[in-house]
């Protein structure tokens, strides 16, 4: 086992979005989530966990290399959505990535320096990255060890508790700023964000 595949988290409902889809947000002139897949790419294979089609989701991911998986219960939470991908995982990797699909930040280089630690740092379960004071955020890389504990969570609380229960053995990777952990999810969020990048 070498490679390392990507879960990539998009089965959510942006539900503080007002009526707008926050992954389907233009940035740089793409959906954001098809963005965040481009970048995922340059990782590993990549699943993308969506919610159940028709949902223009799936549009946005046209022509990509990309597993896209429905989550046919998606409005349990992102467990429901770690859970499906984990599923689709090759039986070859050593480990996987999982990375929320609304980070707009994180670069492809964010990505593979995390991914580097995972080599560097053999001795860890768990690789993550953090921004650049230190402060935990995404992504978070798992070692194929812990995929049956992820397996076994429900809700919406994501993988804290097995990041928990692993503390002594996670190695947290800094990024540039914020980029581990800046999300939107407001129009207002967006907005601010697109004029301090036109700034």
């Amino acid at each position: 086992m070498s490679g390392i595949a990507v879960i990539l988290l998009a089965a959510g409902q942006s539900r503080r979005m007002e009526g707008r889809d926050k992954l389907m947000e233009s940035v740089d002139g793409i959906p954001l989530l098809r963005r965040s897949a481009l970048r995922a790419m340059d990782v590993g294979p990549v699943v993308v966990a969506l919610p159940p089609a028709p949902h223009p989701r799936f549009v946005a991911l046209d022509g990509l290399d990309v597993q896209a998986v429905e989550v046919p219960d998606a409005d349990e939470g992102m467990n429901a959505s770690l859970r499906c991908g984990l599923l689709c995982v090759p039986s070859d990797a050593r480990a996987a990535m999982v990375l929320l699909a609304d980070l707009p930040e994180l670069s492809a280089g964010d990505l593979i320096t995390v991914r580097q630690s995972v080599y560097d740092n053999p001795d860890k379960l768990i690789w993550r990255g953090a921004t650049s004071d230190g402060k935990p955020g995404h992504p978070v890389v798992f070692d194929r060890s812990l995929f049956p504990h992820l397996s076994e969570l429900t809700g919406d609380g994501g993988a804290q508790s097995v990041v928990r229960a692993h503390r002594d053995r996670l190695h947290l990777e800094r990024l540039p700023n914020q980029h581990a952990l800046l999300d939107l999810d407001t129009p207002d969020d967006w907005a601010r964000w697109r004029a301090a990048q036109s700034e």
